[in-house]
C-alpha cells in the first residue's frame, strides 16, 4: 500500500463530544497527532475538525493506571435526552461530589473579562434556601459531604456570608472554602477577623493570577497585584489557611507559574496552589481556544520554571477524575519541600485511597490501621507505609488532640491542576467522572463544566 494513504494520526479510542461550532452532540475519536493528543470530531453540519486535548502523550496514556471505580452518589434526575442534557446528577454520571459549589450571589465587585459565570446583578440567595441546598448536599452524600465551596459572583458581597459559613459548619461539612477575589479581604480587617473564627475546617480559595500589572489587566480588567498582597497579609495575621487559585492563559501569565509556586511555598499560611487552564465558556472569546494551555501544558511549564524542584512525573492523576485533575503533595524537610509522590508507585495503592480531593493525613493513617486490623490488603498497607513514611514523616508530624489525630498543616503543601471542560475539548466520558458539582436551589447537582457549557443560561432563564 502506498505510504501517502497513511492517516496523519494514530487512533486511540472512541468518545462523544460537542461540535466546536454548533455544540451538537457528535461522535469523536481521540487520536495522537504531532506528538500531542487531539479530539477528531465529526459534525454532519460542520465537517471534520481537530481540537487539542493534551500536550503530553505519555502522561495521557499512563493516566488510566490511576483510575478506579467511581463512588456512587444519589441522583436527582432520570435518563431521558441522554448525557449531557439530563443533569443532574443523572444515573449516567459515574462519580460522587468531591466538591459541592454554591453560587450564593450573582453579584460581583469586579467584571473580569474571563468570568465563566458572567457575573451580573441579581438577588443573593436567602439563608433558608441555602440551608435546604446544604441539607440536600449532605443527603445525597449519605451525610458525608466533603468539600463545600462558596462562590458567586463574589461571595463576600453577600450580606450574610458569615452566617452561611457558620451554617455550613453546623451541617458538619468536612471542609469549607470561600472562593474570593480578595477585594474585601484586603480592605476589611474586621471581616477577616470574623473569618478566623471559622477555622479549623475552613480556608480561603483566593484568586491569584500572578504578579504583573498586565496579567491582572488582561484577566481581571484592572491591576489587582497590590490588593492580592494586602489580602494575604491580613489572612496571615489571623492565621487563616489559603489556597491560591490561578487561571492560566497563553500569552498572559504562563511564564509566572513557577514564581507563583515558590511565592506560595514561602508565604505564611498558604497551603497550596490550584492551577486552572482557561476554559472557554462565559465571557471569554471562543476564538481564543486555538491557544489553549492543557493540564500537561501547565505541568511542563512548572517543570521548566521550577528548575528541578518539580517534575511532570511528580504529579499523579487524581484517582476520582484521572482525565482532568493532576495533583502532587509535598512535605517540608530541612532542605525545602519534597514531593511525596516522587519515586512512589501510588497506582499500586489505589484501593487504600479515597475518591476525594480532601487529602487528610490523619484519615489515611486511620484507614491504614483499619485495613491492617481487618487483615484486608495487608500487603498493600505495609508496602504503602514503607513507601510513604520515609518520604512524608506522617508519624513525626501527627499529634493526638481532642480525641482525633491532627497533622501539622505547615508541614504539607499541595499543587493541583484542574482542567475544566468546554465545548472544544469536551470528552463525554471524562465529563461523566467530573467530581466538582454545582448545587442548585431545587436540590439538583450538575457537573461544573456541564453547567457552564450548557445549563447555566437555561437555569437562569427559569428564575
Amino acid at each position: 500500500m502506498s505510504h501517502n494513504r497513511t492517516r496523519p494520526y494514530r487512533y486511540l479510542e472512541y468518545t462523544q463530544s460537542l461540535c466546536s461550532h454548533c455544540a451538537a452532540l457528535i461522535a469523536a475519536k481521540i487520536v495522537v497527532k504531532d506528538d500531542a493528543v487531539f479530539l477528531l470530531k465529526y459534525c454532519p453540519a460542520h465537517g471534520e475538525h481537530f481540537e487539542l486535548l493534551e500536550d503530553d502523550v505519555e502522561y495521557y496514556l499512563n493516566r488510566r493506571r490511576y483510575d478506579k471505580p467511581g463512588t456512587a452518589s444519589k441522583t436527582q434526575t432520570t435518563l431521558s435526552r441522554g448525557c449531557p442534557h439530563d443533569c443532574g446528577l443523572c444515573p449516567a454520571h459515574d462519580q460522587h461530589t468531591c466538591i459541592g459549589l454554591i453560587e450564593v450571589t450573582p453579584q460581583c465587585d469586579l467584571r473580569c473579562p474571563v468570568c465563566f459565570a458572567q457575573s451580573a446583578e441579581g438577588a443573593p440567595l436567602e439563608l433558608p434556601v441555602i440551608e435546604r441546598m446544604l441539607d440536600a448536599f449532605q443527603e445525597s452524600e449519605d451525610g458525608e459531604a466533603e468539600i463545600l465551596q462558596l462562590s458567586g459572583g463574589e461571595p463576600t458581597t453577600h450580606p450574610r456570608i458569615l452566617d452561611i459559613i457558620r451554617l455550613a459548619k453546623k451541617k458538619k461539612i468536612r471542609f469549607i472554602m470561600l472562593n474570593t477575589n480578595g477585594l474585601r479581604l484586603a480592605e476589611d480587617r474586621g471581616f477577616v477577623a470574623e473569618l478566623s473564627q471559622c477555622t479549623p475546617g475552613f480556608e480561603v480559595y483566593l484568586q491569584f493570577d500572578g504578579f504583573e500589572k498586565s496579567t491582572y489587566e488582561q484577566l481581571r480588567g484592572r491591576d489587582l497585584s497590590d490588593i492580592k498582597q494586602r489580602a494575604l497579609a491580613q489572612l496571615a495575621e489571623f492565621e487563616i489557611p489559603v489556597t491560591l487559585v490561578t487561571t492560566v492563559q497563553a500569552g498572559v501569565n504562563e511564564h509566572e507559574l513557577g514564581h507563583i509556586v515558590q511565592f506560595a511555598m514561602d508565604a505564611p499560611y498558604v497551603r497550596g496552589v490550584n492551577f486552572q487552564p482557561m476554559a472557554f465558556v462565559g465571557r471569554y472569546p471562543s476564538a481564543a481556544s486555538a491557544s489553549r494551555i492543557t493540564l500537561t501544558g501547565v505541568l511542563r511549564r512548572l517543570e521548566a520554571q521550577m528548575h528541578g524542584m518539580l517534575r511532570v512525573s511528580d504529579f499523579i492523576p487524581l484517582p476520582c477524575d484521572v482525565d482532568r485533575v493532576a495533583v502532587t503533595y509535598l512535605y517540608r524537610a530541612e532542605e525545602g519541600f519534597i514531593p511525596i509522590t516522587r519515586n512512589t508507585h501510588f497506582e499500586q495503592y489505589l484501593p487504600l485511597i479515597d475518591n476525594t480531593l480532601a487529602f487528610d493525613a490523619g484519615r489515611v493513617v486511620k484507614q491504614l490501621g483499619q485495613e491492617l486490623l481487618s487483615g484486608q490488603n495487608i500487603c498493600k498497607c505495609l508496602s504503602f507505609m514503607k513507601d510513604l513514611l520515609p518520604l512524608a514523616p506522617v508519624g513525626k508530624n501527627m499529634a493526638y488532640k481532642g480525641g482525633k489525630w491532627t497533622y501539622a498543616i505547615e508541614k504539607t503543601f499541595r499543587i493541583t491542576v484542574t482542567s475544566f471542560i468546554d465545548q472544544y475539548n469536551c470528552d463525554l466520558k471524562s465529563l461523566q467522572k467530573e467530581c466538582v458539582h454545582v448545587l442548585l436551589p431545587d436540590g439538583r447537582k450538575m457537573p461544573f463544566s456541564a453547567y457552564n457549557m450548557l445549563h447555566r443560561a437555561r437555569e437562569h432563564a427559569h428564575v
